[in-house]
């Protein structure tokens, strides 16, 4: 059952319109967000649906088609950081951050729908926000832009949640635009579409799920965003994106030290990237795929065994060059790959999962595609 029948068995009447926003999967630039640095997401064509309609009493009702049985009801006036947990706190979340913007939004019913795998680093989360934003915006008349939406559902996720991500998510969800990647500078908020079109040159983006769960809420996440901003203290900049290789590797911490590595290079990297995509060669990211991978695996030390077997298995059956995406501890690997080989690297990952007793993996094809917008 969709969104908006649900709406309606649940609701008893119609919704007043049905919003969708995507899941986001990041090319390359990894954990440089929170550190104002550079990122190139694409939008998935998973998406999170969200129908909406208002309500004259006040309260925010929400359900959710995945979990039909915990529905949530809370008055708008009584929304404070801590009153909503699981999916329903990205929801509250984001009329809470409204109301403490000072917009005038109602009571609202909302029932959401999602085929973007939770958990898998595919920013499901982000998607359910960018599509709540959006929705109560057109629902209430806000009238505000995407760049402000992105900022809204950032601060329902640091501030409601209690998850520190940066900008990235909400970004792409919200700005990305069909066989483009999004190259946005995180301090700026500056940004550029830039053409990317796997299968145009015989390539296929392959996501492979490895159900290994992450979890960014336990302190993790949290401790490499404070490790970076001690780093930066230290180097005497504003943040790890102003600082040099050179200034770097002097630093006396081996903790630090290799936390801001994996910052100053993987900006690097998303900067080569961009220029290659430009030029068409696409092709040619491959090997900066895998470089990002063994950054995040030894320097900022956020991989786990299913995300290594999954880069390692994928790179031998000929892959051009393959990442885990996503916060970390868990969730999918991009792997670049020409197209027609990419059921078999699929097959070889998970005949190595069952060899060492991993859950099956989920292969998935990730399709550059449009952003989050009002769908009726």
């Amino acid at each position: 059952m969709g969104a908006a029948d649900l709406f309606l068995t649940s609701v008893g009447r119609r919704p007043d319109g049905l919003w969708a926003a995507p899941g986001r999967v990041t090319v390359i630039g990894e954990h440089t967000d929170h550190s104002d640095g550079f990122v190139l997401p694409i939008a998935l064509a998973q998406r999170v649906v969200v129908a909406a309609g208002r309500r004259g009493d006040g309260q925010l009702v929400a359900r959710s088609a995945q979990q039909p049985h915990e529905p949530y009801a809370r008055a708008l006036e009584q929304l404070a950081p801590g009153a909503a947990a699981g999916w329903s706190g990205y929801v509250a979340g984001v009329a809470w951050a409204l109301r403490e913007a000072g917009h005038d939004i109602g009571g609202v019913d909302i029932v959401v729908d999602s085929d973007v795998p939770v958990g898998a680093g595919l920013s499901s989360s982000a998607a359910l926000e960018c599509a709540t934003a959006l929705a109560l915006n057109d629902l209430f008349g806000l009238g505000l832009g995407r760049m402000e939406l992105a900022h809204l559902g950032r601060q329902a996720e640091n501030e409601f949640v209690g998850v520190p991500c940066g900008i990235l998510d909400q970004s792409a969800s919200l700005l990305a635009t069909e066989r483009h990647a999004l190259l946005l500078d995180t301090r700026s908020l500056a940004y550029e579409q830039i053409p990317f079109d796997p299968a145009a040159a015989g390539l296929a983006l392959l996501l492979i799920d490895t159900r290994s769960r992450h979890a960014l809420v336990d302190g993790r996440y949290a401790a490499r965003q404070d490790a970076c901003r001690r780093a930066a203290q230290v180097l005497g900049v504003p943040a790890l994106r102003d600082a040099t290789l050179d200034g770097v590797l002097r630093l006396g911490d081996p903790l630090l030290r290799r936390r801001a590595r994996h910052v100053v290079t993987e900006n690097a990297r998303v900067t080569e990237a961009a220029g290659l995509l430009r030029r068409g060669a696409v092709h040619r990211i491959g090997p900066l795929l895998t470089a990002s991978h063994a950054s995040l695996r030894d320097d900022f030390e956020v991989t786990v065994p299913e995300l290594d077997v999954a880069v390692e298995v994928a790179l031998a059956s000929g892959a051009h060059g393959a990442r885990m995406v996503g916060g970390g501890f868990g969730g999918c690997v991009l792997v670049l790959v020409d197209a027609q080989a990419a059921p078999s690297v699929a097959a070889a990952v998970a005949a190595a999962f069952a060899r060492r007793g991993f859950r099956r993996p989920l292969p998935l094809h990730a399709v550059p595609s449009g952003g989050a917008a009002r769908i009726r």
